[in-house]
Order: structure tokens, then sequence, then C-alpha cells
């Protein structure tokens, strides 16, 4: 009878947990489906990041009224994700190995290699329905992340093709870093295919802007910005050293202006990238100043969603990144008297991040003490400065200075495995802590989308219907399909929607694709 009672109390227990949110698995929203989905994520960014960025603003953040839960990371084989495999999750519902973008592997016999496939994201399945989409960046936008939205690689550093991907990828509105990818530019030694791709990009009707101006001014149907080379500055810099490029808030209300004008609704992928950046460098100055920057897009996308009411905004971290901490080694002993004052003072000493100040440094550090005291290092010691000024690596050592002062710690340089705090609003929001692939399970589930692939072997298929088939492998390295039957040709140039039979080019619903071993295409028209 005791055991009976026990097993009763158990159930009625995990009856309150749901009531409440607090599966351990996904629970949804029971209110209507949404027409606009607004998923933003905030790359490589722990908890307590969060919590100092809070106290430093002085304020809520507009993240605060939105938490509902948690997310777990890891990856397929790692309990620590990168950003490729994380995104991936986060776009297909898929756990795939670290660097893959949007490709899942297949494992033949234990000691034989294996073969990545590309699975549909949520983004394609919201084209597929007539919805319009968009990607918007602060790294370039063929950065892991917004990639895993919007293309299929193997490995994350194949921008080339993805940035041709994308091109072709048929989205409304692109916005971010990444110029550098779209055209011939020899000092990341981009696009050995010489392709236009702005050309290309103009010719398909994008509105393409370069600056903030432009873009606040724009108003087409379909916009494509590209404002820095490679990433944008981080936003405590962009305001003193690069102005004419948009903040993320400001790219996002654009992005949201644009795609709203299709009545049948939009899908929009927000990433605030260089929490992760900053992370990497421990500089908290960084970190708090992109999650600022990142909250404030936040803040214009609740706007729209709480008067248009039909909106779902999910907001999520990737991963962690850098174990920081509010507290030290020399907080020991200390950390029940120390106000929140030691830990932000020092911090808002800082006019820039310690990139933006490094950024100003001479050649022949004439200048130190002035780029010391932009990053908030106005008082340091003999030893202190000579440690900066014969560092080959000024960055580390100064954000260590000041991470030192600001009494803040740090576990790594590199990710971690935490879990991630969840944030929704609005019809269908996901609850409670979930894996990060329920994530598109919800949106899927809220917008009546179908993560069904339109990718099939393009060999396989022709070869079932009598044709020759041939990889003709270019030496720019754009390899095509061709495929041959009864005095006819047809040909599947990789990274574009297009294919030519007999010379005359079809748009087909995907682009084509080849991981090293098999292309694989849409489905042609017959």
């Amino acid at each position: 009878m005791t055991n009976i009672f026990r097993h009763l109390s158990a159930f009625f227990v995990l009856l309150l947990l749901l009531a409440n949110g607090s599966s351990p698995t996904a629970a949804y929203d029971s209110r209507p489906k949404a027409k606009n989905v607004i998923f933003m994520i905030m790359d490589g960014t722990n908890s307590d990041v969060l919590a100092l960025a809070r106290w430093y603003k002085g304020s809520a953040l507009a993240l605060d009224g939105m938490m509902t839960g948690g997310v777990r990371t890891y990856s397929l084989r790692s309990a620590i994700t990168d950003s490729a495999a994380a995104g991936t999750a986060l776009a297909t519902g898929r756990k795939t190995l670290v660097d893959h973008i949007g490709m899942i592997p297949i494992f033949p016999e234990e000691g034989k290699p294996y073969t990545a496939y590309p699975v549909p994201n949520i983004l394609e399945a919201a084209e597929r329905k007539g919805l319009s989409t968009g990607i918007v960046s602060t790294s370039p936008v063929q950065h892991a992340t917004p990639a895993a939205f919007s293309a299929h690689v193997n490995h994350r550093n194949q921008f080339d093709d993805i940035a041709e991907q994308q091109v072709y990828q048929g989205m409304e509105v692109v916005l971010g870093g990444g110029k550098a990818w779209l055209k011939r530019d020899d000092k990341v030694k981009s696009r050995p295919d010489g392709e236009n791709l702005i050309s290309v990009i103009q010719k398909k009707g994008y509105e393409y802007v370069t600056t903030r101006k432009e873009l606040l001014q724009s108003s087409g149907e379909k916009i494509w910005g590209s404002f820095a080379r490679e990433d944008i500055a981080y936003e405590l810099d962009r305001k003193k050293l690069n102005p004419n490029q948009p903040s993320l808030a400001e790219m996002t209300e654009k992005a949201i202006q644009t795609l709203s004008k299709n009545d049948k609704g939009f899908f929009l992928l927000v990433e605030g990238s260089k929490v992760d950046w900053a992370a990497h460098k421990n500089d908290p100055v960084g970190m708090i100043s992109e999650v600022l920057s990142f909250d404030e897009a936040v803040q214009k996308a609740l706007q729209f969603a709480k008067k248009d009411r039909q909106t779902l905004v999910i907001s999520v971290a990737d991963h962690g990144n850098s174990g920081l901490t509010m507290g030290n080694r020399s907080t020991n002993h200390s950390y029940a008297s120390e106000p929140k004052e030691h830990f932000i003072e020092p911090l808002k000493k800082a006019h820039l991040t310690v990139t933006g100040a490094v950024s100003q440094l001479r050649k022949d550090r004439s200048n130190l003490k002035e780029v010391l005291k932009s990053y908030g290092l106005d008082s340091l010691s003999h030893k202190e400065y000579n440690l900066v000024k014969k560092s080959k690596h000024p960055e580390k050592e100064m954000a260590a200075l000041l991470s030192k002062r600001a009494k803040i710690g740090f576990t790594t340089t590199g990710h971690t495995g935490e879990d991630v705090f969840l944030f929704a609003y609005g019809p269908g929001k996901p609850t409670g802590l979930v894996e990060n692939t329920d994530l598109p399970k919800s949106v899927c589930q809220t917008l009546g989308l179908k993560l069904q692939s339109s990718y099939q072997d393009g060999i396989q298929f022709y070869k079932k219907r009598g044709f020759k088939t041939t990889i003709y492998r270019k030496k720019e390295g754009n390899p095509e399909l061709v495929v041959q039957k009864g005095g006819q040709t047809i040909r599947y140039p990789v990274n574009k929607n297009i294919r030519f039979v007999d010379g005359k080019a079809e748009t087909l619903p995907a682009v084509s694709l080849f991981n090293g071993r098999h292309f694989y295409i849409g489905p042609p028209n017959r």
C-alpha cells in the first residue's frame, strides 16, 4: 500500500510540474497558432553575464519578462557544442557533429569514413509555405548560426559556398556583415570562382545597402545589407568608431517592417553574434556591450509582437562561453560583503571594448596610456603598464587586468556546456527545460510547418532513369552534376537553385549541394 501511495504522490507532483511549465521535456502553450516567428539567438552567452549586464544597465532587461525555462545544448557526440552543431539543432531539430551546417552524419561500418546529408530547416519550411524569411546578424551572415538557418555544408568555414547558397536561397531580407565573401577579396582569399554575388543580388531585385543611412531609408520588398567586410563592430565601439554601421536593433526593426508586408506571415532569424566573440577574449565589457545590444533588439521584437498579437518570439543562447563569474578567487572570503558597485564601477570606466581600444593603438605604442584609459585602465602600476607594453597580445593582458579589478573570473577562453535560459513570448511559446532540438519543432507546430526534405541523391535519381551521370569538377572549385541521355544534357551547378536543360535555365525549389561524394538536388519540375 505504501508503494501505491508513493507512486500516486510522484504522479501528482509530475502533474504539478507540467502545469507550471517545469517539465523535463518540452511543453507548449495552448493558445492559437502564430502567424509570424522571430527566433533570436545570443551566441555564446552564459547566465552570469546576463546578471552582470542587468547590474550594469541599472534596470531590468527586456528578456526578463520572457523567461519560460531552460535549454540543453550538447551536440551529437560532445557535451560541449559549437555554434555550427548548435545552430543546426535549433534550425532543423536534429543533433549533428561540431562544424557541420545543416548536415547530419550517416555512420557506416566501424573504421570507414562517414558521409553527411542535408536536412531541411525551419526557414526553408517557411519559404515553402509562402512566408517571407530573413536573417540578421552582427557577424558575417555566412557565420555558423545564420548559416545553419540558410545553408548546408560539411564545414562551417566554407564561407564561399554558404554565401552562394544564401544568395540563391530566396530570402527577402539579409542584413549583417560578410561582404568579403560576396565578391573576390584578396585579404580573406574569397570567391576563387570569380563570381560577383553582389551583381547577382541586385539582379534578383534586392535593394542592396551598405550603410546605416541607406538601410534606414530603404523601403524595398527585398533588402540585402552588407555593412562590413567581416563582422559589424561591437555596439560600444560602433557608436564611436563605426557610426555608419547600423545597430542590431535597427537591423531587426527594419527586417520586421519589411517581412511583415507579407499577409501570409514571416520567419526571421536574429543573431547577436558577438557576445561569443568577446567571451573568447575574456572581455567582460565586450560581453556586456553585446548582451545589451541584443536586448535592445529583443525590445523591438517584443514591441511588434505585443501590438501584432500573432507573433511568437523565442530567444535563447546556442551555448555558453568563457565560464564568466561575478566573483573570483579574490572574493573567496569577501563575497558576502561585496556590493554590486565593486563589480560594475571598474567596467563602467571603459568607453570601448578591448578590441575597439586596441584598434586605436599605434604601431610604436606611443599612445598606450590613452588606449588603456579608453578601456578603463587609468591607474596601472609600472609593472602592469610594462606588461601590456611588451606583450605580443595586449588585448589579452588588458582584459585580464580589467577583470581582476572588477572581481570577475573566467574558467576558459572556449565554449562551456551548461544549460542556458529559454525566453519566449506569444502564441505557442515553448516552456520548461527542453532540448535545443525541441525549439524548431515548437516553431513548426505554431506556424503549421513541416520539416520535409526536398533533397535527393541526384546521381541515383538519374541513374534509375537511364541517364549517364558525371560530376564535373572545375578548377575554381564549383562542381556540376551533368546528366545525359538521348542527346539531352542537364547541368546542375552547385550552390544554386537552377539547372540548365540543353542550355535553358530552370528554377528549382532548392539549391543543389555537393558533400564531396554525393550531389544532392531538389526535385525537378519534370
